[in-house]
């Protein structure tokens, strides 16, 4: 008589560990991608940007070829990219390192 209840609940049990299961994965899934084994640029804007500070947002150095520079630009705006839950600020001063980095400013200091 109890062995139906046990095994009843048995399944009970693993049904609803399989339901945690699949919406954990599912949340694990639909988070934003981090930088991996790489420290990004933490640290305040001055506010005329130099190559030295842009090579720091980028994550470059500062002699670095326009290729790399480009690529670099391209990893640090995917993971603040305003659509994709990212800051305009920073998506603004991510792509003005890349035109420091590149020598493309027009000169004089940031909008903001």
């Amino acid at each position: 008589m109890a062995t139906p209840f046990l095994a009843g609940l048995a399944v009970a049990g693993a049904a609803l560990a399989g339901r945690y299961g699949i919406q954990a994965w599912q949340a694990f899934k639909a988070r934003p991608p981090k930088a991996k084994l790489r420290k990004f640029y933490d640290g305040g804007f001055q506010p005329q940007m130099t190559k030295r500070e842009a090579a720091l947002i980028l994550g470059v150095r500062e002699n670095t070829p326009s290729d790399k520079v480009k690529e670099a630009h391209r990893k640090v705006m995917v993971a603040n990219h305003p659509d994709a839950g990212g800051s305009h600020y920073l998506a603004s001063k991510i792509n003005e390192a890349k035109d420091v980095m590149l020598g493309k400013t027009k000169g004089g200091g940031s909008a903001f």
